[in-house]
């Protein structure tokens, strides 16, 4: 199974409407790590899952929840 990927400009116009942040921060944000599953940069561009989530690692529940969805990720690879 192949995951399609887009762009990280549209994945951010997607989820965040017209308050999404600009270019030069979804690409710090990538570059950061702050977006998990992590984007692919081809090129000039970043390339993100559609279902990707901004991580704030500076909230104790954000990284609660990023290692919950790491690990049903896991299981369901096995099942």
């Amino acid at each position: 199974m192949r995951i399609q990927l887009m762009r990280l400009e549209r994945w951010a116009e997607e989820k965040y409407g017209h308050d999404k942040p600009s270019v030069h921060t979804l690409r710090r944000w990538a570059r950061d790590g702050r977006i998990f599953p992590a984007p692919v940069k081809q090129g000039r561009s970043y390339f993100v899952q559609p279902d990707a989530e901004y991580t704030d690692f500076s909230d104790p529940s954000a990284s609660t929840n990023l290692i919950r969805r790491i690990h049903e990720s896991k299981e369901a690879r096995r099942a």
